[in-house]
């Protein structure tokens, strides 16, 4: 067989991009795999074929990573909501020509509890939290939206177990008995229980899909009778994407086995 030309670039994060990595890694596919984080290193198998970068990336250091690692090919795995690395990512992809996936998670089917909202912006500007009891598990970051209802609802939060997501809580005008830190995944039991213990009357969430808990809150809901608002995903052009694990690695390998010298 001859000299393999260049790697793969897994935009990682997720869990779905963790079950592309150890395919990767069985298959001897040379791989890149990037993560915003140092909490999710340990999530990705420790082979010779990957190696795992951490720390956010912008146009410019996207290029350089392009560059330094003869990328072939980009598989963006990302989370739905991380919408910069992916719009960058498309753009390095579209300007060097290199090939470009993106895997993403299959939408769930709503139920009659789920009020679906497209950003937030208009929850923010609209009436749904006023004297309501609500639960927010749309991530820290997002916290801040929150801030000005205060005083007209009781916010409960759920954040990771992180310095910075505290300290952005805390600064969105969330006090120690309205937060609890979580990692995920949560089962049904726990968020149920959840619910029932700060007597939560209404819980608003992103459109993550299953593998990011929306399944088991849209059941909760139903169970309960609690109004689920669920934020939709941001509206990104993909120039290709697929909902299945196999598309991706068959993608894989048609870059990389053409990029072997003969």
């Amino acid at each position: 067989m001859g000299q393999k030309v260049g790697k793969i670039w897994l935009i990682g994060g997720t869990g779905e991009s963790r079950e592309i990595a150890q395919i990767m890694a069985c298959d001897r596919i040379p791989c890149v795999i990037t993560i915003a984080t140092y909490q999710g290193k340990n999530l990705y198998p420790m082979t010779p074929h990957l190696a795992v970068k951490i720390g956010k990336l912008e146009s410019k250091s996207i290029k350089q990573l392009c560059d330094q690692e003869k990328i072939i090919a980009i598989v963006d795995a990302s989370h739905p909501f991380a919408v910069n690395i992916s719009r960058n990512a498309i753009h390095i992809a579209q300007q060097q020509s290199i090939p470009y996936l993106r895997y993403e998670r299959p939408p769930l089917k709503p139920n009659r509890q789920v009020i679906e909202i497209d950003n937030f912006e208009t929850l923010i500007q609209g009436n749904f939290l006023q004297n309501k009891r609500v639960l927010l598990t749309v991530g820290y970051q997002s916290l801040p939206w929150f801030q000005q209802w205060q005083h007209q609802a009781i916010l409960y939060a759920r954040i990771l177990p992180r310095i910075e997501s505290l300290t952005v809580a805390l600064q969105a005008g969330f006090t120690e008995d309205r937060l609890i830190a979580l990692r995920p995944p949560i089962n049904a039991q726990l968020e149920q229980a959840i619910w029932q213990q700060w007597n939560i009357n209404l819980v608003v969430t992103k459109a993550s899909g299953k593998q990011g808990g929306e399944a088991i809150k849209a059941q909760i809901a139903e169970a309960l009778g609690i109004p689920l608002i669920v934020i939709k995903r941001p509206t990104i052009p993909y120039p290709q994407q697929t909902d299945k694990i196999s598309d991706i690695i068959d993608f894989c390998h048609q870059h990389y086995l053409g990029k072997n010298d003969d």
